[in-house]
């Protein structure tokens, strides 16, 4: 029998980075994936400068041999519609290809790997965890994406869950397609749907371009993709066919998640708990955070992992995460069609909200604190 302190369940950024958090605090941590990496992600694939901050990632260092593609600014407007540019002056986020990004951060976290194994049985035994009738752990933390088999394991779903639903696609241009590909590389272009239920993308990120479109309603989505598609093209963003094939994934927004985050030696983070950003559905941040709040809820329990104590990682998330709002996609669900494209084109018109509202606080988070602080123990 294999044993550790914590299992976690996922190799992703939110797992990774709980691992990190807790072998520099000296405790056994063995990481489970069914994937082996350097693995393909469905991702947009960007990240703001708190992630680097609180990884404590040199941002040099990493796109010495990787994709860092420095972001300036946005191009936004409705789907057909006219679009604003935004300009920073500076830096304020940077594209990454998940392949790469998240090979990284698992190889770096210091923890025992077992890749391409899947989780396929999971039982409390004694106050440990027993994975695959072969690993026993004081603790296990799911960071297994949306349809992670830690959460369903642990059965605690209380209903229906309103799932946000995406496709796209990410290759490499050849030298034709980049110089029909009108989209500038620190520029990424987002565009919504009229009726505010969600919004397309297409992010150049050196000489790679990441196409997609997500929403709230998961009703004939393919439509909505080959709709937006047809209008990068009729608007001469990318004058090609796409050469590869839309990938599909589902995530849930912050706040409307019925899973139970914390258990009996048992923690759930990034897409696993359903943390994505309610308003830009951007996932990577929460997920780190998550994972480093985790951490700390593991390291300041001393070896008490009652559902009492774990508990006040819940807490920490709400501390950090604040209040979901959901109040552009609540408009176009209850208001009529007619009323929400007028008001919709307003708003993607407007400078001031494309820049202090869309921008700023949805996609930006800007004037949040990076989290600082790593609890150090030797042992629990």
């Amino acid at each position: 029998m294999d044993n550790c302190d914590v299992l976690i369940v996922g190799g992703g950024p939110a797992g990774s980075s709980c691992a990190w958090a807790l072998r520099r605090s000296g405790l056994e941590v063995t990481v489970l994936d069914k994937q082996l990496f350097p693995r393909d992600k469905v991702c947009g694939g960007w990240i703001t400068p708190a992630v680097l901050s609180e990884l404590e990632i040199d941002a040099a260092e990493y796109g010495r041999h990787r994709v860092l593609q420095p972001i300036t600014g946005f191009r936004t407007g409705r789907i057909s519609g006219a679009a604003v540019e935004t300009g920073y002056g500076q830096v304020v986020s940077y594209g990454i290809r998940r392949r790469e990004f998240d090979h990284y951060l698992l190889q770096r976290c210091g923890a025992r790997l077992m890749q391409g194994v899947e989780l396929t049985k999971l039982e409390r035994l004694g106050g440990n965890w027993i994975a695959n009738g072969e690993i026993r752990a004081r603790v296990v933390v799911g960071a297994g994406g949306h349809f992670c088999p830690v959460a369903r394991f642990a059965a605690n779903k209380a209903g229906p869950e309103n799932v946000v639903v995406a496709q796209e696609a990410e290759f490499e241009m050849d030298a034709m397609q980049a110089a029909a590909c009108r989209v500038e590389p620190d520029v990424p272009e987002l565009y919504f749907c009229a009726d505010m239920r969600g919004y397309g993308w297409c992010f150049r990120k050196q000489n790679f371009l990441n196409v997609g479109l997500g929403r709230m309603d998961p009703h004939r989505l393919s439509r909505h993709v080959a709709g937006f598609v047809s209008f990068l093209k009729s608007a001469g963003r990318v004058s090609f066919e796409l050469p590869a094939p839309m990938c599909g994934h589902a995530y849930l927004l912050y706040g409307r998640s019925l899973r139970k985050l914390a258990g009996g030696g048992l923690l759930l983070i990034g897409d696993s708990a359903g943390l994505a950003y309610s308003q830009s559905g951007e996932g990577i941040l929460p997920a780190v955070e998550s994972g480093l709040l985790a951490a700390r809820t593991i390291l300041e329990a001393s070896g008490n992992f009652s559902e009492e104590q774990l508990s006040r990682y819940s807490e920490r998330l709400r501390e950090r995460l604040g209040v979901p709002s959901h109040w552009a996609t609540e408009l176009g669900s209850r208001l009529p069609a007619q009323m929400i494209r007028g008001f919709s084109s307003a708003l993607f018109r407007s400078r001031w909200f494309t820049r202090r509202v869309l921008l700023d606080r949805w996609f930006l988070h800007a004037g949040a604190a990076a989290l600082r602080g790593h609890p150090q123990v030797t042992r629990v």
